[in-house]
């Protein structure tokens, strides 16, 4: 409601009563405390910053945290503590309350911590948190928003969590399809065995890799060093292929790589005749 239309409506009350100016200053102190009244309780009905979906949006929760794009989050401390040494760490210390004269907002009674993180990354940062009776794991989809994620986790020591993302994202078959995204995520979130897993499934890729989108969230510097590795282990592979000798160090028998020959019922393909892969005598099968 407007101001002038709130005053207009209380002029009217007051007139209906006899505390108009007529009626002396106590009329006018009236209105004023009506008025006063009337603002703050517009206040506290207009809240510009609304509540999280359930289950963060509990009434008995102990913290509110409020996202960068203004979502408030209530949550429990006791899981967050439970999740995370930096929580744990945050809430042992004096908490606020309406009676001290801090910065910090209250809200309903409980402090607000505001966070840097969005409200698509801080929503399956707390449902990791959170026990499975009250929230499910969520599904990460976007490989952005598992860059998000895993970076919130690293920020707060939720080191279970960030395992859990890693476990799901690199899994084989994920890695089989989109190897160098995973490079790419690893990269960006300093991960070094990840990075190590996902390079060599890359070698599947060429040698130069066609754009993908993630490769804006790696360095120069790292692209190189995956362009390197993919040279070198070529090179590796080609000495290989040019001498059989590592055959026969693995194998000092011929008995034992029957299927390199085109003989028996082990294998039925045409021999060789280049004659340029002898081993154990004969030449391999055409393959």
């Amino acid at each position: 409601m407007p101001t002038n239309m709130a005053i207009r409506t209380f002029t009217y009350y007051f007139k209906r009563r006899g505390l108009t100016d007529e009626g002396g200053t106590s009329g006018i102190r009236t209105f004023v405390q009506y008025l006063r009244l009337w603002q703050y309780s517009m206040l506290d009905s207009q809240d510009p910053t609304p509540c999280a979906s359930p289950p963060f949006d509990h009434e008995k929760a102990d913290v509110i945290l409020r996202s960068s794009d203004n979502i408030d989050f209530r949550v429990f401390k006791l899981f967050l503590s439970l999740a995370s040494s930096f929580f744990e760490t945050l809430f042992d210390l004096p908490q606020p309350s309406v009676e001290m004269s801090t910065d910090v907002e209250i809200k309903d009674g409980l402090p607000v911590i505001p966070v840097s993180e969005d409200s698509n990354t801080l929503d399956p940062l707390l449902r990791f948190c959170y026990p499975c009776t009250l929230a499910d794991d969520p599904v990460l989809e976007n490989f952005r928003a598992v860059i998000k994620v895993l970076e919130a986790a690293k920020k707060y020591s939720l080191d279970t969590i960030e395992r859990t993302v890693c476990k799901s994202l690199f899994s084989l078959k994920i890695l089989e399809t989109n190897s160098l995204r995973c490079f790419a995520i690893a990269c960006r979130t300093r991960m070094q065995d990840e990075c190590v897993l996902a390079a060599r499934y890359t070698l599947r890729e060429p040698l130069v890799p066609v754009w993908f989108e993630e490769i804006e969230l790696i360095t120069s510097t790292e692209l190189l060093a995956l362009l390197t590795y993919h040279r070198k282990c070529a090179t590796t592979v080609q000495a290989l292929k040019d001498g059989l000798s590592w055959i026969r160090a693995e194998y000092p028998h011929r008995s034992a790589v029957p299927w390199m020959f085109a003989s028996s019922n082990h294998c039925r393909c045409e021999q060789s005749t280049s004659g340029r892969y002898p081993i154990y005598g004969q030449t391999v099968a055409r393959w």
